[in-house]
């Protein structure tokens, strides 16, 4: 038993991100619509990066990482790339086109990071590989094109830049992974030199802070402008609720998650680990279903069935 997870600790460390992130995006979306996406998105690396020193002092006795200044520039790099500018194309542009159409585009991430995977690292994926990859993405894609918008239609001035925006962020989940498995030491160091994934986490994370910076900044501006000139804001409910989902999502998303997402790209072809990774909406199903009472058709059941099973030829 304790062989068979270690043979396959990559690939049920980018599952239990899956299910993982699935809790992430409920909080998220609960959080967004009560204190702003930009707010969300800094808050919730701010948090992650308190619980991920608190656990690095914890776990190594010290507060600051280890590490070689080549690897400090991979993971801050892969910080910038994957969770500031990426996460907030990807939030941006589920106000632009909606979650379905943005959560479809993303299912290309995979195909992104296996391409960089084998040109960067030269990480070959089998026949098998290949099929369970196609399987998996296309599983996730046809639960994800079957939900129609509930809300108004999309502007059309709207539609190609949510389009842009959801390929910049999956371009970039893709990017950002790849950079942190060569921060890890992937490519270019021994085995035995290479990085703990959770303290690349920890670095990765607070460049991730660094890299809202520019971000929160415009944002507040916008926010200033908006209010200065008397134009109301969107909101709705409780801001306290937003805070308690804010945190609850970021002790699923960029703690937890994050640091597994490490694990899984350090111990699986990230081509594989971004496939697995990117199962949210195979998860989101059940969840849905549960806490939303809604329906699921035969069409979203078949597709979570050939998903699981484009999984199952990964491992």
């Amino acid at each position: 038993m304790w062989d068979l997870i270690a043979t396959y600790k990559g690939q049920l460390a980018a599952l239990s991100t899956a299910v993982l992130w699935t809790g992430t995006a409920m909080f998220f979306t609960a959080a967004g619509r009560r204190l702003g996406t930009t707010v969300v998105n800094a808050s919730r690396i701010a948090i992650a990066i308190v619980l991920l020193g608190v656990a690095h002092r914890y776990l190594y006795g010290h507060w600051i990482p280890e590490a070689q200044p080549r690897q400090v520039l991979l993971l801050a790099l892969s910080g910038v790339v994957g969770l500031s500018v990426g996460d907030q194309a990807l939030f941006t542009s589920f106000a632009y086109i909606g979650p379905r159409l943005s959560t479809l585009i993303m299912t290309t991430s995979p195909i992104f990071a296996a391409a960089l995977g084998w040109i960067v690292l030269g990480e070959g994926l089998g026949p098998r590989s290949l099929v369970g990859m196609m399987l998996t993405v296309g599983g996730v894609a046809w639960v994800v094109m079957e939900r129609a918008p509930v809300t108004a239609v999309v502007k059309t001035h709207h539609q190609l830049r949510g389009v842009l925006l959801a390929a910049v962020g999956a371009a970039c989940q893709a990017g950002g992974l790849l950079l942190s498995k060569q921060g890890i030491g992937h490519g270019w160091l021994p085995a035995d030199q290479r990085m703990d994934p959770q303290a690349a986490t920890l670095i990765r994370m607070c460049f991730a802070g660094a890299g809202m910076g520019p971000i929160l900044s415009i944002y507040v501006l916008r926010e200033w402008r908006r209010r200065r000139a008397g134009r109301p804001v969107d909101r709705t409910g409780s801001r306290s609720v937003g805070w308690m989902c804010t945190v609850a999502g970021a002790i699923c998303g960029p703690f937890l998650g994050v640091w597994l997402s490490l694990v899984a790209a350090n111990n699986a072809p990230l081509g594989i680990a971004q496939t697995l990774c990117s199962m949210v909406p195979i998860f989101i199903v059940p969840a849905v279903v549960i806490i939303h009472k809604e329906k699921v058709s035969a069409r979203a059941v078949f597709g979570a069935i050939v998903a699981v099973a484009g999984a199952s030829l990964l491992f």
